[in-house]
């Protein structure tokens, strides 16, 4: 799992994991890093579109000429810059790749 530690949508999401017993491990972006190489292959499989959480802060502290002309390069640039407009959590399963959290979606996936 990818994503922020004090992110309350991660919270929820890692409280889940643990109560069903799903054993993971938590990347935080903020503080161990994400490489070019893996914001990549994200943005390849994923998107940018997906990726970015235009529901934060972040998103909205982004001047409008930056926001209205977004496109893969440029949201990479700003993802790369800081990982908070990425949206979370992103959970890794090795086969799948799922942006957020819905329990009724995790109880799917590990049932």
């Amino acid at each position: 799992m990818y994503g922020i530690n004090n992110c309350d949508t991660i919270k929820k999401a890692r409280k889940w994991l643990e109560e069903n017993g799903v054993d993971y491990q938590f990347h935080d972006y903020k503080k161990d890093g994400l490489s070019e190489a893996q914001l990549d292959s994200w943005l390849d499989e994923l998107g940018f579109e997906a990726l970015i959480n235009k529901r934060g802060t972040t998103w909205r502290k982004l001047p409008d000429d930056i926001k209205d002309n977004i496109n893969r390069d440029s949201a990479r640039a700003v993802m790369l810059e800081n990982q908070s407009i990425i949206k979370r959590p992103l959970l890794d399963t090795g086969s799948a790749k799922i942006l957020g959290f819905k329990a009724d979606e995790y109880q799917q996936l590990f049932s």
